[in-house]
């Protein structure tokens, strides 16, 4: 299962806005800096944005939307982004500015990359 093609070309451009950031995810699309994901569109066709907590709740309030779910899981930093915003990239831009922001501030992860075996 992959996500919808029409809200993977909506993410594709939003994420065209931020040089410095790389869409990953082939199914299922997401973004990531020092190994913290920040975005991520699901199956559905929704939009996952973690942001720190102010502007979470700000974010929660305004949309009137939920913290995202994922695989039965409440996941405590990623908000819900409605549809009618996700085609909204001009408002949505800043908010994906502040995700993005938000996952540089966060301690590296290092990757996961399978090593090569020894020779």
């Amino acid at each position: 299962m992959k996500a919808p093609a029409d809200k993977v070309a909506l993410f594709d451009a939003l994420v065209e806005l931020f040089p410095g950031v790389e869409r990953k995810g082939a199914g299922f699309p997401y973004t990531a800096v020092n190994g913290n994901m920040f975005s991520m569109l699901n199956e559905n066709g929704t939009l996952a944005l973690r942001l720190p907590e102010a502007e979470r709740e700000a974010f929660l309030s305004r949309y009137d939307t939920t913290l995202n779910v994922a695989h039965g899981v409440q996941q405590k930093e990623y908000v819900v982004v409605p549809d009618a915003l996700l085609a909204t990239t001009d408002e949505l831009r800043e908010h994906f500015a502040v995700s993005a922001a938000y996952a540089r501030s966060l301690k590296p992860k290092p990757t996961t990359r399978k090593k090569k075996p020894a020779s």
